[in-house]
């Protein structure tokens, strides 16, 4: 059956959704506020900035899905102002065209936590970031329960792949690696630590979108390769280059230090919960009821070092 499909944002997962959805013969609107450089055939764009309700709303109007993959400045203020009234509107312009909305979520509305991640743990009032994520998680729980909207989240871990550049596993790792410099850790390496690849997020969203109605108004968890620590994941990446796999820790200290200038930096302090233990998603209720065959880190690994080998 075809489908309807706005994707709202493309960046590294709209990127990996949209051919997806455009080789199965949907229909696809790419809906953001500046045109692309590249469309894939058979899709259109539309122009709407997600805190903008009439403009979100013209560009899904007459959908059948709207599948939410915007990202949004890493800066607290910006995260508090912008990504409620972007669910909000987004969740009016399903309500009003009957579409079902999918959310490329991730994970920071549990908080810290010293034991695996599932679905079923409390939203979390820790933080301003991952405060925000609980916030948007009641705004489309609240809108499926009363009725109005059917809405499914889909949870990923920190991912990572080809074309997605602000990963540590691209920007640390595999960048330098193939520039002949040590890879780079940002924080402790030999924690185990799952990452989501971006093609398996992207046919996660699929799975969900054409789901039946009874696997909506809860969350569910992207399947990840088996869990590793950052340190064997770039030292798997160097061997798969053909270099000395050599790790260098950044001292928590000089991370400190870097924060005083760097915006980037200072925000990630409240998200150190992600890296200072280890940070591990049960995907077994999903693998439970559609599929759990994850891209192995090899082949994710080689796909990623293949397309950055070709940019760089």
């Amino acid at each position: 059956m075809k489908h309807e499909v706005a994707v709202v944002g493309y960046g590294p997962v709209g990127r990996a959704l949209v051919p997806l959805l455009a080789s199965r013969g949907d229909s696809v609107r790419i809906v953001q506020r500046n045109r692309p450089s590249l469309i894939p055939g058979g899709c259109v764009f539309e122009s709407a900035d997600v805190t903008d309700r009439k403009a979100i709303a013209r560009a899904c109007a007459g959908t059948s899905a709207v599948i939410c993959c915007i990202g949004v400045p890493y800066i607290s203020s910006i995260y508090e102002r912008v990504w409620p009234v972007a669910v909000t509107n987004l969740l009016e312009a399903c309500a009003a065209s009957g579409a079902r909305f999918v959310f490329a979520d991730n994970l920071y509305m549990y908080g810290p936590q010293t034991r695996p991640l599932t679905e079923e743990l409390p939203l979390t009032s820790y933080g301003r970031k991952p405060r925000v994520r609980a916030e948007i998680t009641r705004l489309w729980r609240a809108a499926h329960d009363a009725g109005r909207v059917r809405a499914v989240s889909v949870r990923a871990s920190d991912f990572y792949g080809p074309d997605v550049e602000t990963s540590v596993i691209s920007r640390f790792g595999i960048i330098r690696l193939l520039a002949g410099q040590a890879a780079l850790a940002p924080y402790p390496p030999d924690n185990l630590h799952d990452f989501t690849y971006v093609p398996d997020f992207a046919r996660t969203l699929v799975t969900l979108m054409d789901a039946p109605d009874d696997a909506y108004g809860q969350a569910w968890h992207v399947p990840n390769a088996s869990t590793l620590s950052l340190r064997d994941i770039l030292t798997t990446a160097g061997k798969l280059i053909g270099v000395a796999p050599r790790v260098q820790v950044l001292p928590r200290a000089l991370t400190r230090l870097v924060g005083i200038f760097r915006t980037d930096v200072r925000e990630l302090a409240e998200m150190r919960f992600q890296w200072d233990r280890s940070y591990i998603v049960d995907t077994s209720k999903f693998a439970a009821r559609f599929w759990s065959n994850a891209t192995p880190f090899e082949t994710g690994l080689a796909a990623t070092i293949a397309f950055y080998r070709e940019r760089h």
